[in-house]
């Protein structure tokens, strides 16, 4: 996947292979897997801040005086989609706790099947913040898109996508979608079936994490 979209990064730490594979299983429980996926969030979280710049600082030490550095001048945004990308945020807060939370919530029309807007909270300095939007899975993408759409549409510029296994149904919706958002991916998975479930997938992530099936 990386070799076709030069916007799309597939992770292939250990780590993160090996924790996807643990939620993955039927007989991971609700605590585990809501501990597993926000480590999984943590470890695609670092990946997807290695771009931000630093800046040269002096600062002291017990023993001296000595250059360090610092994050320069960057205001981040975590924005999860409800509900499954809230189990991604305190993942990711642990490394940039500083980050501010907005929240998108979208339900898809039973005759349409196009996603429509319920909810929406951004800071109200998001058009000048790098956004991060996270849900654990990139199914048809539909979902994905028009929250990014909704973001566009309120000024913001620099997005990423985050999530943790996608399809490559929804990774080329996306591309087709917003050529322009990088996107940050676990593990990509064989294909969607005919009810839109990621194969093989890990089943309803939201009823894993918050444990309502």
């Amino acid at each position: 996947m990386e070799q076709q979209y030069e916007n799309v990064v597939v992770m292939d730490h250990p780590l993160i292979r090996h924790k996807i594979g643990y939620i993955r299983r039927t007989s991971t429980g609700t605590r585990d897997f809501r501990d597993t996926i926000s480590e999984i969030a943590m470890l695609i979280c670092y990946e997807a801040t290695r771009h931000l710049e630093l800046k040269e600082i002096e600062i002291e030490t017990p023993i001296c005086k000595t250059r360090a550095y610092e994050l320069k001048g960057r205001k981040l945004c975590i924005v999860p989609i409800l509900r499954a990308g809230l189990g991604m945020v305190d993942g990711m807060l642990a490394l940039i706790p500083a980050a501010k939370v907005g929240h998108i919530g979208l339900y898809r029309d039973p005759e349409t099947l196009e996603p429509v807007e319920y909810y929406c909270k951004i800071p109200p300095d998001s058009d000048q913040r790098e956004i991060f939007v996270v849900d654990p899975m990139l199914a048809t993408g539909g979902s994905v898109s028009a929250a990014i759409t909704m973001l566009k549409e309120r000024g913001c510029k620099n997005i990423h996508l985050l999530c943790i296994i996608a399809a490559p149904e929804g990774i080329r919706r996306m591309h087709e979608a917003h050529p322009d958002v990088d996107i940050y991916i676990g593990e990509v998975d064989e294909k969607l079936n005919d009810h839109g479930y990621i194969v093989p997938g890990l089943g309803d992530a939201g009823d894993r994490i918050f444990g309502t099936k």
